[in-house]
């Protein structure tokens, strides 16, 4: 989770929307960390190809995304739960698995994973 927190702009991540993947190789181990996308105070485009473009560059067999929610309130919206449909059912046509989607706040983090939403 370290890792995750520590790619995040403290001085931004309680006012505007960024959000990063982090790719592992078959033992779960970090081959990388990218930032997708970094926008506005309430949103942030995500773009799949890119997300999965970057994972078969290093030839991840898994992933986890990440975004932050300025607003403090760790509850997935309908846009999040939409978007990590879309970037599962994309990564499961390649074989590379979808770990966890982990919203942030400075000082919390819900795991979509640990929720059972993926």
């Amino acid at each position: 989770m370290d890792i995750v927190w520590a790619h995040f702009d403290t001085s931004e991540i309680d006012y505007r929307e960024s959000f990063y993947a982090l790719y592992l190789n078959q033992a779960n181990k970090v081959l990388g960390i990218k930032k997708i996308s970094k926008c506005g105070i309430t949103s942030t485009l995500v773009d799949v190809r890119i997300i999965l473009q970057a994972a078969l560059l290093c030839n991840a067999t898994g992933f986890i995304v990440s975004h932050n929610h300025p607003s403090e309130n760790l509850r997935p919206s309908p846009e999040d739960f939409k978007m990590t449909k879309k970037i599962k059912d994309a990564s499961d046509l390649l074989s590379i698995r979808l770990l966890d989607h982990l919203i942030l706040t400075s000082t919390e983090h819900l795991s979509f994973a640990d929720e059972g939403y993926l």
